[in-house]
């Protein structure tokens, strides 16, 4: 039998009831109840995590270009650095279409759903 994974030290776990009653917490504080706030944070927070890949992946491309830029005028001095960074971009682009399509199919899905 294998032992499970250790935490990393320095880290400590979260429950999931010590993350509910934070997000109770917030939202008492702010007047809400918990459920209103745990609807409210979780949908800002996906939208957010949505739009901060987004301007991750955007950056990543800008950066691949500046890069190969700067390995057809001469100037970089070690083109693995493009390599990287255009591996990152492409990848960056396939998770962002993975997602994209997922959520595209699960729409559609739920509007061949009968009422």
């Amino acid at each position: 039998m294998t032992s499970p994974i250790s935490a990393i030290s320095g880290f400590s776990g979260i429950s999931p009831m010590d993350a509910l009653s934070k997000v109770t917490e917030i939202g008492k504080t702010a007047g809400a109840s918990g459920a209103e706030a745990a609807e409210s944070t979780s949908g800002t927070d996906f939208a957010g995590m949505l739009s901060s890949g987004l301007e991750s992946v955007q950056a990543a491309q800008t950066k691949a270009s500046d890069l190969a830029t700067q390995v057809a005028n001469g100037t970089l001095a070690d083109p693995a650095q493009y390599t990287m960074a255009s591996t990152e971009a492409a990848l960056g682009l396939q998770l962002t279409m993975a997602v994209r399509n997922k959520a595209l199919e699960a729409f559609q899905e739920i509007m061949r759903m009968q009422a």
